[in-house]
């Protein structure tokens, strides 16, 4: 299978592993596959017999097919261990009625990104062999507090490569910023930026696309690949808890093969959501996908009005990993949807005023696929203490999202299949405002709150952020926007 970007039809003659390496096209698209492999009720039959890490190199062999299946598998089996997935992988909890919590976040640094990033350090350090490449890779991440620590733990000492990860200084939670802070590891480094996630993320684009910085490391014997979403080796890996979670719902009873279920993903970058609007596209029965915003809810007016303006107020919520107005992997759907020739138009036209508008007709076959909805701070706290106290479920306002917008959806629309919603992070990554939303009350401190909150509840801190206080800080630089490029160079130590 070959990929192409986003933005050109031509040249459609990249492999996976080359993709994987070199992160974003060189016209500043998104690498997609030519074509979406199928994946048959047969198949899915199958693979409701399989444990986790063998649903996944089967899924993953279907688009990475430079890769061999024992390849795929001996990554799968190293990555979703249960010493590193203490809990399970994507393991489907019952909340209430027909609504399941997909939890995503029993990996090493307690959230859903775990779940590529454990497996996308092991398919790159197979690309670089299979690609013929002896440079030393720089992963440049920026983050809105998951993706970084995530990202940080999957690189870590992995040969070959060396990782730089930014974030928004007041953009993230204590316990985030605490996490990445404390980080070790020889070929790691973190830096803040004074600005928001979005300022990051341009910071990062704007390096990736500047040439004289790209001929810069390969003097140097580097070069640029990257960690976030918009790298297909970080999305696919998102495309097996989808089956999975299917699968865990047949064997529950919940569905049988071959009928319908939704979708409720928190929503930040489109990626976590695209990637189960792949896994429809392949075959799995997947009815609505409910997009589900906090307070910067730029993606509910985008798929109501198909207008799409990032000219609006940045909010910092209790959310954190969400607060974004410019959702990269939106253009991957726009792709699909309505080809390379328009999303090229909207994509400029994004860059240069802020803001474009889809064509009636692409907004309906969106609409076909996805309904919008939001949470605001207090809808978000309030559905913390409500799933609490009348369910017993505990869940992180990111996930608090997606259950208030489960919920208006299904009391909106009448649809009565059964509702999977991302849990995207522990609970106790937020315990401060978790344990606030419950009690109504301040907890002791930020760090105090994990405590505080695991005796409230009688649960346990996930081993990732047990005595998270007392690790060493090893990183504490804070820089502006316009400096990120001479960070790059100056950790690399190039003059």
């Amino acid at each position: 299978m070959f990929y192409k970007s986003t933005r050109s039809q031509e040249n459609a003659n990249a492999t996976a592993a080359q993709v994987i390496k070199q992160g974003l096209a060189a016209d500043g698209g998104l690498f997609v596959p030519e074509s979406i492999p199928t994946l048959t009720l047969g198949e899915i039959s199958e693979l409701c017999k399989d444990a986790y890490p063998i649903r996944a190199a089967k899924i993953l062999s279907k688009f990475l097919d430079d890769y061999t299946y024992e390849e795929l598998l001996a990554d799968c089996s190293e990555a979703y261990a249960e010493s590193s997935f203490v809990g399970g992988s994507a393991p489907l909890v019952k909340v209430f009625d027909n609504v399941y919590s997909m939890e995503l976040w029993h990996g090493p640094t307690a959230a859903f990104k775990d779940m590529a990033l454990q497996i996308m350090p092991r398919l790159l350090s197979r690309a670089l062999v299979k690609t013929g490449e002896d440079r030393t890779a720089l992963i440049l991440v920026a983050t809105s507090g998951d993706t970084g620590k995530a990202a940080l733990e999957g690189y870590r000492d992995v040969p070959r490569v060396k990782i730089m990860v930014f974030y928004p200084v007041d953009g993230v939670s204590h316990v985030q910023k605490l996490q990445m802070a404390s980080q070790t590891g020889n070929n790691v480094n973190v830096c803040a930026i004074r600005g928001n996630f979005d300022d990051a993320q341009n910071g990062v684009k704007e390096i990736f696309g500047n040439d004289a910085m790209s001929q810069t490391l390969d003097e140097n014997g580097f070069f640029f690949s990257s960690a976030n979403s918009i790298n297909w080796g970080r999305l696919a890996p998102q495309i097996v808890y989808y089956v999975s979670a299917y699968c865990d719902l047949i064997a529950s009873g919940a569905c049988k093969l071959g009928e319908c279920f939704n979708v409720c993903v928190p929503t930040g970058n489109f990626g976590n959501i695209f990637a189960g609007f792949l896994a429809k596209q392949m075959g799995l029965p997947i009815g609505k996908f409910v997009c589900a915003s906090n307070a910067n809810n730029i993606l509910t007016d985008f798929l109501r009005t198909g207008v799409y303006d990032r000219n609006r107020d940045f909010y910092l919520t209790m959310s954190p990993s969400m607060d974004i107005l410019i959702s990269s992997n939106l253009e991957r759907l726009l792709y699909f949807v309505a080809g390379s020739e328009k999303t090229a138009m909207w994509m400029k036209s994004l860059k240069e005023t802020g803001k474009y508008g889809i064509d009636a007709e692409t907004l309906a076959k969106i609409q076909e696929n996805f309904v919008g909805c939001f949470a605001d701070e207090t809808a978000t706290a309030a559905t913390i203490r409500s799933v609490y106290t009348e369910n017993g479920y505990l869940i992180d306002p990111h996930t608090a999202v997606a259950m208030y917008s489960a919920k208006d959806y299904i009391q909106s629309s009448d649809d009565t299949r059964p509702m999977v919603v991302d849990s995207t992070a522990s609970p106790y990554k937020f315990a401060n405002n978790v344990y606030r939303a419950i009690t109504q009350k301040e907890p002791s401190s930020d760090i105090g709150a994990l405590v505080e909150l695991s005796e409230l509840t009688n649960t346990e801190i996930p081993y990732p952020l047990a005595d998270l206080e007392k690790r060493k800080i090893n990183f504490n630089t804070v820089i502006d926007r316009r400096d990120m490029a001479n960070a790059v160079l100056e950790y690399l130590n190039i003059r």
